[in-house]
């Protein structure tokens, strides 16, 4: 009695639990949440990556402005972007672009009579 020889994987086990892993993981990724504040970005041409370690500050499209995640007022804005290190520290300005445009000008402003020099404001492709 002679044996064949085995030459050839069965694969199609080893795509059933692929597709199982496949299923739990999509299954699960939608109950994850992301707790970011929704702000609607404007589109431009030119896109510069936005590097990792910068503080957010985001306006909202009620002109509400939060620092970090964090939601304060105009003033206290100004006094925590006071506290940085405008040579150093990089700012990444979130505003919805249906926020009326003195939100925008009253931040700028603000930040270039500080001396920041690291301003990024972002946007979508």
């Amino acid at each position: 009695m002679r044996r064949e020889r085995f030459d050839k994987m069965n694969v199609v086990p080893f795509i059933d639990i692929v597709l199982v892993l496949l299923v739990i993981v999509l299954a699960t990724a939608t109950f994850v949440t992301n707790k970011t504040i929704k702000v609607d970005l404007p589109t431009a041409s030119s896109q510069k990556k936005e590097e990792l370690k910068s503080i957010i500050l985001a306006i909202d499209k009620e002109g509400k402005y939060f620092f970090d995640k964090e939601p304060l007022s105009l003033e206290a804005v100004k006094q925590k972007l006071g506290k940085l290190d405008p040579k150093k520290d990089v700012v990444s300005l979130h505003t919805d672009k249906e926020t009326a445009f003195h939100y925008f000008v009253d931040i700028i402003d603000f930040m270039k009579g500080k001396g920041f020099e690291n301003i990024s404001i972002v946007t979508k492709q």
